[in-house]
């Protein structure tokens, strides 16, 4: 089983208010974490050269660059997960970051409770999709790509690497191991978020559109991941493992 959290984890927590950054400080490291905290862009891209951490979260009210755009280039100097905390709570705004390949998105005022919750799925989900690459098939493959669960990387048919956020990468973990059956948008967001899908989350409908943009040959028009009407999502190709 893999724990929620191990001795040692490091959040970098990105925001330019001292207040919130001392109080997430706290709450934790009297949880098990370490913190280490920056004011802005360029704070934080320091810091993640100095040294390692296992998650961001991340503001998106920063000053100078925000946090949107943070997230759309963050993937160029660092592979992790990424929790945007902000006060925007509208529901483009979360799309658009979940779209920029964040993996949760939490809203101010946020709960405390809620938010440890969050950080821990999200890093107990980056630890399972590690271990099981160790202990699963050493690849998958279908419809000409395959998959490699060591190294985290999906290979084209013409041998080209398709670049995968951590979200889409664990999706399509979930889809390979389930081929051919309807995942209900409760179980996906179970498995990749912790928690039953509300009745206006489209956090599944955002990862599943940016998978197919990747993967399908037209994403107008998929036909590896299929939607089922009131169901879920299905996945169609056939998949072997060496």
């Amino acid at each position: 089983m893999v724990p929620n959290e191990l001795p040692g984890d490091r959040l970098l927590i990105v925001d330019d208010d001292a207040d919130v950054t001392a109080l997430l400080s706290r709450y934790f490291s009297a949880n098990g974490f370490s913190t280490v905290t920056a004011a802005d862009g360029d704070d934080m891209r320091r810091r993640l050269r100095e040294s390692p951490v296992d998650l961001v979260l991340l503001d998106v009210g920063l000053p100078g660059e925000d946090g949107l755009s943070i997230t759309r280039r963050l993937g160029d100097i660092w592979r992790g997960p990424v929790i945007i905390v902000s006060g925007r709570g509208d529901a483009v705004d979360r799309v658009v970051g979940l779209e920029l390949g964040a993996d949760d998105y939490v809203t101010k005022p946020f709960d405390l409770r809620e938010l440890l919750a969050r950080v821990r799925t999200v890093l107990r989900r980056w630890r399972q999709t590690t271990v099981s690459a160790t202990d699963g098939p050493s690849a998958y493959r279908f419809d000409g790509y395959v998959l490699d669960p060591r190294s985290r990387t999906l290979r084209a048919a013409d041998g080209g690497i398709v670049e995968l956020t951590t979200g889409e990468y664990a999706l399509l973990r979930v889809l390979v191991d389930h081929p051919h059956r309807v995942l209900s948008r409760d179980h996906l967001m179970s498995h990749l978020y912790g928690r039953a899908a509300g009745p206006f989350d489209r956090a599944i409908d955002v990862q599943v559109a940016r998978l197919r943009r990747k993967i399908e040959p037209d994403a107008g028009r998929p036909r590896l991941i299929k939607s089922v009407r009131g169901a879920g999502y299905v996945f169609t190709p056939t998949v072997t493992s060496p």
